[in-house]
């Protein structure tokens, strides 16, 4: 069916599809009711038809929908359309490649940054089996890498779902054959530490681009994960770390009681690992119950002859032994339906080992403990237990994970440390860092600002630390501002977050009141608030004192169309005013024919004039700098 362009749910429109799986096809879709892009897996519809499925589909799905966690991809939705019949997921939108399109691509990984991915899926793991939810098909193919290098998994829960009728209908089998656990492929109980199998066949491919059991068909591949042992990634990439080979060994043992008994176990190793690449602080649990440390192969001296003869045939009738019993085996239980004695074990989750111990021997059950670390659950106390709760076949073993208390480790001040040495102290903590960066005028760049966890907390491996990291000061560009006047300058600078400092200088050949110069050249780039110099054109104009020199009239002469002069006396005595650009600053009663003397000062052009008895009789322009040291006024 063409979904493209279709809307699902009412609410879910498609725009594209995004990948293909056995199970499902993906499409990027948008949700138009939150206005977000969103990725929807449908099922195919040969799933659909088996009913058990379905409910257990949906069962399965609501529950990974409860997972919160940076590194698990988030289901938002779950629904069924029955107008076309379509089962579907609503999940988070990621971008970025899946980890099997990298390794693919690129090859094998470096040890550290393998470690650094398994601890993120580690940590994602620790989340869903809290939540009793495995994942049961942990590979490559589903684990996202993010454009940040954040690990996301993706499908939680939803292989649970499938039947044993979907299974028998279909010829498909839960997890990828290359990357499920030796319970899987004998279809036993699956828990927790089958997910930390195949999170070891990962970390195995990571490391060498490989996987560690490969073959012509998937029945011989699952064979392999039963019977055979892999060879050690360090032989086929020497460059790998004793301590993560010794990682990847002690997570893929054949027996689940000899690996890691919780994500949380396996996350401190990988921290470790971090901080000592080359220690021999991995540990397995033998048959017997003794414990060893996982070391390097030792060439042993070649055996004689005679030895090697009859260890090939011991060897071989050991291998026939073992196929007659297998065959045996599986048709016996074929043929009974399976184990017919049965016992009923209890559940001691929560409860001391004491208590545990008194309910298991009373019921006449044989169990182990093994310990490990968590930080939610009260030293002494159960965990986990394995099989769970419930009808078990007789003689089984009854496997108790019991609390140590949290494995944690004082958390430093990266306060004003260099990001990069921070980085490398997370890293052998285990640490996953979410870093943001801001501005600053108090921390230099690429130092640490604040941390979101209070320095001198107790952290463990897989903790998310968020740091503030100084990206410097505000930057801005020096504009130029030469030749502007200098109220423009302040302004442009202003606009540009730079403060201005006013010099002056006399230049004769530069226009008056314009910028001469600047102190930091156009731009330069240059911290928010800093002072830049200009120096602006003043030219100061210079003062100069003339003597106006004049004589007040004796008489009053008139003119006439006759061109007769009549001349009128009158008293001695007259109003002499003189008026300098409108302004009197001269006030005399004077002789008639008295001669007068004024003090003209200032510079430039100068308005005089001169009125008598309140009459002008003068008026004239005077630029001071082109006349001499006296007027004289006629």
């Amino acid at each position: 069916m063409d979904l493209i362009g279709k809307v699902i749910g009412n609410r879910y429109e498609i725009i594209s599809e995004a990948g293909n799986g056995g199970m499902a096809t993906v499409y990027k879709a948008k949700d138009n009711i939150l206005n977000r892009l969103v990725a929807i897996k449908v099922l195919k519809d040969e799933f659909t038809t088996d009913q058990e499925f379905v409910k257990r589909f949906n069962t399965e799905a609501q529950s990974a929908a409860r997972l919160t966690h940076p590194n698990i991809v988030s289901v938002y939705d779950v629904g069924y359309e029955e107008e076309n019949n379509l089962y579907y997921i609503v999940m988070e939108l990621i971008k970025g490649k899946t980890l099997k399109e990298i390794i693919v691509n690129d090859g094998a990984l470096s040890w550290k940054w393998a470690v650094n991915i398994a601890m993120q899926i580690a940590s994602a793991l620790e989340a869903a089996h809290k939540e009793n939810i495995i994942h049961r098909d942990i590979k490559p193919h589903n684990i996202i890498i993010t454009e940040e290098g954040v690990a996301k998994v993706t499908d939680f829960g939803i292989a649970k779902a499938v039947s044993n009728s979907t299974i028998t209908a279909f010829g498909t089998t839960i997890g990828s054959v290359h990357y499920f656990s030796p319970e899987q492929a004998k279809g036993g109980i699956t828990d927790a530490k089958s997910d930390i199998y195949s999170l070891g066949v990962v970390m195995y491919e990571m490391l060498t681009s490989k996987v560690p059991f490969d073959a012509d068909t998937p029945v011989s591949v699952a064979l392999k994960h039963m019977q055979e042992e892999p060879i050690e990634p360090i032989e086929i990439n020497e460059d790998i770390p004793s301590a993560v080979n010794s990682i990847v060994m002690k997570a893929m043992q054949k027996d689940p009681i000899n690996r890691y008994q919780s994500a949380t176990e396996m996350i401190s190793d990988l921290g470790k690992a971090l901080k000592d690449p080359d220690g021999d602080f991995v540990i397995i649990q033998n048959k017997d119950g003794a414990y060893t440390r996982v070391m390097r192969t030792v060439e042993a001296p070649e055996p004689k002859k005679q030895e090697k003869n009859n260890n090939k045939k011991l060897q071989f009738a050991l291998i026939l032994v073992a196929i007659f019993l297998f065959v045996f085996g599986i048709t016996k239980i074929t043929l009974s339906g399976g184990f017919t004695s049965k016992i009923e074990i209890p559940n001691v989750i929560g409860k001391t080992v004491e208590d545990a111990t008194k309910e298991l021997s009373k019921s006449k059950i044989e169990f182990k403990t093994v310990e490990a670390a968590n930080k939610d659950i009260e030293i002494g106390k159960i965990i986990s237990q394995e099989p769970p709760a419930g009808k078990a076949a007789k003689g089984t073993i009854v496997q108790l994970i019991v609390s140590k208390g949290p494995e944690t480790t004082e958390l430093p001040d990266f306060k004003g440390k260099n990001i990069e040495d921070v980085r490398k102290t997370a890293q052998t903590m285990g640490l996953i860092l979410n870093e943001i960066q801001e501005t600053s005028d108090k921390f230099a760049e690429n130092t640490v600002i604040s941390q979101d966890i209070t320095a001198g907390t107790m952290i463990k491996a897989g903790d998310k630390l968020t740091l503030k990291i100084s990206k410097g000061y505000e930057k801005v560009r020096v504009p130029t501002v030469i030749g502007m006047d200098e109220g423009t300058a302040k302004a442009t600078l202003a606009n540009a977050s730079l403060k201005s400092n006013i010099v002056y200088e006399s230049d004769e050949t530069k226009e008056n009141g314009k910028v001469l110069s600047q102190g930091i050249e156009q731009n330069k780039e240059v911290k928010a608030g800093t002072t830049v110099e200009i120096k602006v054109n003043k030219i100061e104009k210079k003062e100069k004192t003339v003597t106006l020199k004049f004589k007040v009239p004796g008489t009053i002469t008139t003119s006439s169309t006759t061109n007769v002069t009549n001349t009128t006396t009158s008293s001695n005595k007259v109003a002499v005013q003189i008026i300098v650009n409108n302004r009197v600053v001269a006030d005399y009663s004077k002789e008639k024919g008295e001669d007068v003397e004024f003090a003209l000062k200032g510079s430039g052009s100068q308005d005089v004039k001169i009125k008598i008895n309140g009459t002008t009789r003068l008026t004239r322009t005077f630029n001071i700098e082109d006349v001499s040291e006296s007027i004289i006024i006629d």
